[in-house]
């Protein structure tokens, strides 16, 4: 389906409409969910300063479905109407539906509903982007969003703030494992089965997770509270995904490219994005006025070099750490393995989008770049946890065995946390930074993937500051070290003391992100929901930052508030 085709056969009502002032920003309460035709909710997207995507699903759709934009809540001043496509084939017996509406102002908050057969859908809220001065804007980041985990009641508290100019998910948004596999222990208690109940591999397998996703009224009421940017990770294909196959796809699983398109096909087909070619591509920037762009990584598909695992580790788990020839041996393996210069996550041709993109930002003297990331991008060494635990844990590890406790000797040799991040590619890392560094752009990082709260101050190799980021904590999938049962220690201490870029880590909540950013400053909040486990739920700030752009003098370009 041509999107754009069909916005141009559109039609504009009242243009008189166009010219109103834009409207306030007064709270907006998503409605909520509903059974009928628009049961899967609706949303709007992948916002530029002149048009958004359209989205919704409709059950057994047996005539045409419209849609009506205006400039109140009220619908007393609709300014455009017209007809969405399908945007794939129905699952279960919903379509998923699109258009792209082009000719809005900027910086215009806008009210939008569908109509099908005498029923109309619930309304939803999305802004354009500004263009010229922006004063002040804010963003909503998530990732991480196992269903059959728990509830999603990080969705539900930022949708009823009222004030999120844009949501940026990070990835995770949906994940590929069966009823039984990871994070599902309360899937029944909760009713939250994953469906299908086995592995997801097909498109129709696909589309089915993403539909039940979108039955959610927690996701649907933030869908519908402000306009909706996704990046995808893994997990919308499978674990460890790279460009040639994945840790979680097997040989008896088909073909990985018709198993990634699938995968691709459904997450277009069941969310407001806007169509690219390849499919494996993502729409590389957001441009907020003269105040900032955000761009959009994609880190997995499209060039990620194939995954490093521990058996290419040079020495048995327990060798000697001090003998010279077994640290000489590791030595050479982050050297020459890891730190292989052709290792990449975003390939040559994103990579010189990005750099142009920093170097145009920081040419027309916006004060910030925010990256939309999917995996961490400071420098994590794991602690050595042979050492900074107490005894009673590392006999408990070591009576586990295997891989825990393989991993509790291997930190013992300086090794990174995870090499499924930045740290896996260290060399392209230091390309990134030189861009920036040679653009005089400083960026923020928002980073998903990880289940905790971050806060990372970032540097060179050679101790050159060039940005900070931030870690957003899961919306529901579990931390590594929740796994632990380790009452009273604290690992995000272990890491932050083992860590001179960490300056805060908590693997202990689930929450988001709020990140404000006004010319002078950027304030980040991490927040924590608490609990996931029923729907009662109350939120808390975990910690608040506030980070100044360069230039900014003496004053600490990140520092923590509270």
């Amino acid at each position: 389906m041509d999107f754009d085709g069909l916005t141009r056969r559109d039609a504009l009502i009242g243009g008189a409409g166009l010219g109103l002032a834009a409207c306030g920003e007064e709270r907006f309460d998503p409605p909520p969910a509903r059974e009928g035709p628009f049961k899967h909710g609706v949303a709007a997207g992948d916002p530029d300063q002149t048009s958004l995507v359209l989205w919704t699903a409709v059950t057994d759709p047996a005539e045409p479905v419209g849609y009506e934009i205006a400039t109140d809540e009220a619908f007393s001043q609709i300014v455009y109407a017209g007809e969405l496509g399908a945007a794939g084939p129905a699952t279960n017996g919903a379509t998923p539906m699109k258009a792209v509406v082009a000719g809005l102002e900027p910086g215009r908050t806008y009210f939008y509903r569908f109509r099908h057969a005498g029923d109309v859908s619930p309304a939803g809220r999305a802004r354009t982007l500004p263009e010229g001065r922006v004063d002040e804007f804010r963003i909503a980041a998530f990732s991480c969003a196992n269903y059959p985990a728990g509830f999603f009641n990080a969705y539900r508290d930022a949708a009823g703030r009222g004030d999120i100019d844009l949501v940026l998910h990070l990835g995770d948004y949906l994940y590929e494992y069966p009823m039984g596999g990871y994070a599902t222990e309360d899937a029944e208690r909760l009713s939250r089965v994953p469906d299908p109940k086995h592995e997801i591999v097909s498109y129709e397998d696909y589309a089915r997770r993403h539909a039940q996703y979108c039955l959610d009224p927690d996701l649907q009421a933030l869908k519908a509270a402000a306009a909706f940017a996704p990046v995808w990770d893994d997990h919308e294909t499978a674990n460890n995904a790279y460009r040639t196959g994945a840790e979680n796809h097997q040989p008896d699983e088909g073909d990985w490219v018709e198993r990634r398109d699938a995968a691709l096909a459904a997450w277009r087909a069941w969310l407001p994005v806007r169509e690219s070619d390849p499919m494996h591509a993502r729409s590389p920037h957001l441009r907020i006025g003269e105040l900032g762009t955000v761009l959009l990584l994609e880190t997995r598909l499209t060039a990620r070099s194939d995954e490093i695992d521990w058996t290419s580790f040079p020495v048995p788990a327990d060798a000697d750490p001090d003998d010279p020839e077994v640290r000489a041996a590791v030595r050479r393996w982050r050297e020459d393995v890891i730190g292989d210069p052709d290792r990449t996550l975003l390939g040559e041709d994103q990579f010189a989008r990005v750099a142009a993109t920093l170097a145009d930002s920081a040419a027309r003297g916006e004060p910030w770049r925010i990256f939309a990331n999917q995996v961490i991008m400071g420098r994590t060494d794991a602690p050595n946890y042979a050492e900074v635990t107490p005894f009673w844990l590392r006999w408990a590890m070591r009576m586990r065995g295997g891989q825990v406790w393989d991993y509790v000797l291997r930190s013992r040799f300086d090794v990174p946390i995870t090499m499924d991040d930045w740290n896996g590619f260290p060399a392209e890392r230091e390309r990134l930074y030189a861009a920036a560094r040679a653009a005089g752009a400083d960026f923020i990082t928002l980073t998903g993937d990880s289940h905790c709260h971050w806060c990372l101050d970032l540097h060179d190799e050679a101790g050159t500051r060039v940005g900070t980021e931030f870690g957003v904590t899961s919306v529901t999938s579990p931390s590594d070290y929740e796994m632990v049962a380790a009452p009273g220690v604290d690992f995000g201490a272990y890491i932050v003391e083992r860590n001179p870029e960490v300056l805060h880590q908590n693997p202990y909540e689930r929450g988001y992100l709020v990140l404000t950013l006004r010319r002078e400053e950027a304030i980040a909040e991490l927040i924590s929901v608490s609990t996931i486990k029923a729907r009662d739920f109350s939120s808390h700030v975990d910690t608040r930052w506030r980070v100044l752009p360069a230039g900014s003098g003496d004053v600490p370009q990140v520092e923590r508030l509270d």
